[in-house]
């Protein structure tokens, strides 16, 4: 059974928003909730890049480890789904998620939370596959179709992977090697940038 996954190649996102739109358009999201977003690091300066996040649906999800109701469930494939049904809008998903992927439409005065609602993979929900409760609830289940999210089948520059995970690895391995890279694209110096180096102490010297 295939592994699903995303990867957005920051490199070749260009911050279109087309991502977005396609998510909202193909699945009639809320007003007010995104299920998929751009970000932008390092705005204006040299060294800016664009990436599209969402639910990365997560091999270890901390939005399950949180859920006090135990709404959230996964998929053979691996796509981290939930049931708006059991949830109860208490947000601790939210808060749990690094990615910020748990969404709640403002329902009333006060902050009041609705149920929550994230990205599905385009994989549907817990109701049969292609019925009217499935599409209003979670959106349309292209997954049953045999299609890939509608974010990454519409991404123009094809920065944004969605599918099998073994064959969005050799994809972007096969980018990595024909941009003259290797294994130095990946780790924390890459993420977090490399540690200063610190003075040698000379012997004798006074602290």
């Amino acid at each position: 059974m295939a592994r699903m996954k995303f990867l957005c190649d920051a490199e070749r996102c260009i911050e279109c928003n087309g991502c977005v739109t396609a998510c909202k358009n193909e699945n009639e999201v809320p007003w007010g909730v995104n299920r998929r977003r751009v970000v932008t690091l390092n705005d204006g300066v040299p060294g800016e890049r664009s990436i599209s996040v969402a639910c990365m649906h997560c091999s270890d999800a901390p939005c399950m480890a949180v859920c006090p109701v135990d709404c959230f469930y996964k998929t053979n494939e691996g796509v981290v789904l939930h049931d708006k049904d059991l949830c109860i809008g208490c947000g601790y998903c939210f808060y749990a998620c690094p990615f910020g992927a748990p969404q709640f439409p403002q329902d009333g005065a006060f902050g009041l939370r609705g149920k929550m609602d994230k990205c599905t993979f385009c994989a549907g929900g817990p109701e049969p596959d292609f019925s009217a409760a499935e599409f209003r609830k979670y959106g349309r289940n292209r997954l049953a179709e045999g299609k890939l999210p509608a974010c990454a089948e519409m991404c123009s520059t094809k920065a944004l992977l969605g599918g099998d995970a073994d064959v969005i690895a050799d994809i972007y391995r096969d980018r990595v090697l024909k941009r003259g890279k290797g294994s130095e694209v990946w780790g924390w110096g890459t993420a977090y940038g490399k540690p200063e180096r610190q003075p040698t102490p000379q012997p004798g010297a006074k602290s």
